[in-house]
């Protein structure tokens, strides 16, 4: 990968001189003249790092290293002459990432847009490692949806924009019919397989809004922010029919048909999590008793 750097200096020579050693050390280079200039050029290309001079005409350096870490994942590198009143202080507390004092060595330069770029790679990985961190801490291992502790965040999160803006908000939870007889019967790595399969087919049935949990065993949950307990109904039939349709043939089972029991219901003004959670849980123990593959909605809004 070739690193593309941003040269911004208003003296013709020294640009031309720096772009051409920035070249010949391996690296894609554009130049601007002023940081008005430096702006347009970022805002068509993708630049890692930009090599400005303090003093410019119009906005200066420092002003213009404060725009570009405000709006763009990229590293700068202050140029200024000995005698100048700025510091490095000042430099670094507008987010530039170092210094170099003019007339510039270019053996200095590299060294230091070397080490920078060598930063911005190690600060890049950190990031992506801490995100991989984050995902796995809040996604099920098995099935790849979120987990139960994920879920009750983000359920108290949806609630408090329910108690602050008034939007709908319904649950439903759901469970495989007779698991744990197939369990019993095919041994836990093929219901293993059938939790994964079943995990990508609830996944293909969710809105965009939607968000589907492993909640525990075979249970999921899926939370419908802005959704009526009748809307939510008829999400909840859609992928009951799916699961229904879905063919779970795998390993030493043919012929496989899965069947899933819902439980629908609708947040209620000020109520307790655990209390909304247990009515869909209690609207899901319905559709077990109903005969199972069934939908059963709990939920009586309140009067007036």
């Amino acid at each position: 990968m070739t690193h593309h750097i941003l040269i911004v200096d208003d003296d013709l020579s020294i640009r031309d001189a720096m772009h051409e050693f920035v070249e010949l050390s391996g690296y894609e280079a554009s130049v601007a003249s002023s940081a008005e200039e430096a702006l347009e050029v970022l805002s068509g290309n993708v630049v890692e790092i930009v090599i400005t001079d303090i003093l410019l005409p119009g906005m200066d350096g420092l002003a213009l290293t404060d725009r570009i870490k405000r709006n763009h994942d990229i590293d700068v590198i202050v140029m200024t002459g000995y005698s100048t009143e700025y510091s490095y202080e000042e430099a670094i507390s507008k987010g530039a990432s170092d210094f170099v004092f003019k007339p510039v060595r270019f053996e200095e330069l590299l060294l230091r847009l070397k080490r920078v770029l060598n930063e911005r790679r190690l600060n890049h990985e950190r990031i992506q490692m801490l995100e991989k961190l984050r995902k796995l801490s809040i996604t099920d291992g098995l099935t790849q949806l979120f987990n139960s502790r994920h879920f009750y965040n983000q359920l108290k999160g949806e609630i408090e924009r329910f108690n602050r803006y008034g939007y709908k908000l319904s649950l439903l939870l759901l469970d495989i019919d007779n698991f744990k007889d197939f369990n019993d019967t095919y041994g836990h790595l093929e219901g293993d397989k059938i939790l994964v399969h079943l995990g990508r087919v609830i996944k293909s049935c969710l809105r965009k809004m939607d968000t589907a949990y492993r909640y525990g065993g075979e249970e999921f949950t899926i939370i419908l922010p802005g959704t009526h307990v009748e809307e939510a109904r008829t999400v909840a039939e859609r992928l009951r029919s799916a699961v229904a349709a879905e063919d779970f043939s795998c390993g030493k089972v043919s012929d496989l048909e899965i069947t899933i029991s819902i439980g629908v219901t609708q947040y209620r003004q000020d109520e307790e999590i655990s209390s909304f959670v247990q009515r869909a849980d209690q609207a899901m123990y319905q559709s077990k008793q109903a005969g199972r593959n069934q939908v059963s909605c709990f939920f009586d809004p309140p009067a007036g």
